[in-house]
């Protein structure tokens, strides 16, 4: 499958890397990895594109902020999530406590070794640091409190971590219903990258709402406010939090803004001329 990809990468570099500067690899590591080393030694002077992954993560918020418990869990949930393919990239391993996590749910299961693979010293090396930027997709925020589940004889990654997802009920749904609007948690988000990651270059590559009710006239208020919140958050000079500013972020602001103001002005528009 790596060297597959690998051929795949390396023929789209080569009729496409004079035009195409940006590039999203494969969510895994190892083949993120080897397809960033392709480029690196093959294209890269050539064509001074760039190499990066593309991650969804939500964000995870502590029940009781003052609890250390609930910190522990709330971090967790973002290492497993985020962590799960960022820690290699940018610090060169799994995260610490996916590994004690599903270590001990191996052993629990009779299992000789882990369930989470282990790297190498060389393949340690061999990975850390082969992303040019940082792609994040972000949708939603939970608050995570600690939940220990019963041994099973079949343990699963969605009970490896001990955890349990909640939503305050003031949060605006205005989608489907996992997806609450909580603009505030993608700020923080972006906080957790910086100081976990060494503030990486930053795409954002997905976010926004899908379609909540199916209308006959033009009703889009609640997907223009999803939008704006969620862009204001990462635009905001001040945090609301004790974490530093992320200084150094892309997104596509330019093309969002520009849909934004011609739903607003479409919407008077067709108020207009009814």
């Amino acid at each position: 499958m790596i060297n597959y990809f690998n051929d795949y990468a390396n023929l789209c570099f080569e009729k496409f890397g004079d035009r195409v500067k940006h590039w999203i690899t494969f969510s895994n590591p190892w083949t993120h990895a080897k397809v960033w080393h392709s480029y690196n030694n093959t294209w890269r002077s050539e064509q001074q594109g760039m190499v990066g992954i593309s991650l969804t993560s939500d964000w995870g918020e502590p029940v009781d902020p003052y609890s250390q418990t609930d910190r522990d869990a709330a971090e967790r949930y973002i290492q497993f999530h985020l962590g799960w393919f960022a820690n290699p990239i940018y610090r060169g391993d799994y995260p610490e406590v996916m590994k004690n996590y599903v270590g001990r749910k191996s052993a629990q299961q009779g299992l000789g070794t882990s369930r989470l693979p282990t790297f190498s010293v060389q393949e340690k090396t061999y990975i850390k640091g082969t992303s040019d930027f940082l792609g994040i997709g972000h949708f939603t925020t939970r608050y995570v409190p600690q939940k220990s589940f019963p041994f099973l004889q079949v343990s699963s990654y969605h009970t490896d971590s001990d955890l349990a997802e909640l939503v305050d009920p003031k949060w605006p749904a205005p989608g489907p219903k996992w997806l609450y609007s909580v603009p505030w948690g993608f700020r923080r988000l972006l906080n957790f990258i910086k100081t976990q990651y060494g503030n990486p270059l930053i795409y954002v590559t997905e976010n926004g709402v899908s379609e909540k009710v199916q209308c006959t006239q033009l009703c889009d208020e609640w997907r223009i406010e999803y939008l704006k919140g969620y862009i204001n958050e990462i635009l905001k000079d001040s945090l609301i939090t004790h974490m530093e500013m992320v200084t150094e972020i892309v997104l596509p602001t330019v093309f969002t803004l520009c849909i934004l103001i011609s739903i607003v002005l479409l919407i008077f528009y067709l108020r207009n001329h009814r």
